[in-house]
């Protein structure tokens, strides 16, 4: 039976990652009129090339203090352990687009307003780690509100 995701819909999604590195990998990509509440992050340190490496979670998205579109915002940083698993489960959520461009900071309803209509671009939540050599398999689990 398939998955209804039409308007109106609240979905629990998985997804996992093998073999993160340094190149940007995408963990959660945007849609419109979505709001996305992220309950945990699983992360296992297969190998890292240096004890002071980092795996950075960031969301990009729409900046509302400087009213900036495509900001990279940390969510966390965790200094990696090789052979260890890190598990992230502090809840947040995200819009699945950026609102219609304004001057920030967001200062009045009608701002406030923008953000919740989700008029601009798409964000996305993305990780990665210090070097290209680091190894890390990652699992996400978060929950898809469609309000389209």
């Amino acid at each position: 039976m398939a998955i209804a995701r039409g308007a109106g819909t609240e979905i629990i999604r998985t997804a996992s990652f093998r073999e993160v590195d340094s190149t940007n990998t995408i963990l959660i990509e945007g849609e419109q009129h979505h709001i996305y509440t992220v309950l945990s992050i699983i992360i296992y340190s297969a190998s890292i090339t240096s004890a002071s490496n980092y795996f950075s979670v960031k969301l990009s998205g729409y900046d509302s203090k400087a009213g900036s579109s495509a900001a990279g915002m940390d969510i966390f940083r965790y200094n990696m352990k090789a052979l260890n698993a890190f598990v992230w489960n502090d809840k947040f959520s995200f819009n699945g687009h950026e609102p219609t461009n304004f001057t920030g900071p967001m200062d009045d309803a009608t701002k406030q307003n923008a953000i919740a209509d989700q008029g601009g671009p798409g964000q996305y939540l993305y990780c990665f780690s210090d070097a290209a050599a680091d190894d890390s398999d990652v699992t996400i689990t978060y929950i898809d509100q469609n309000n389209a």
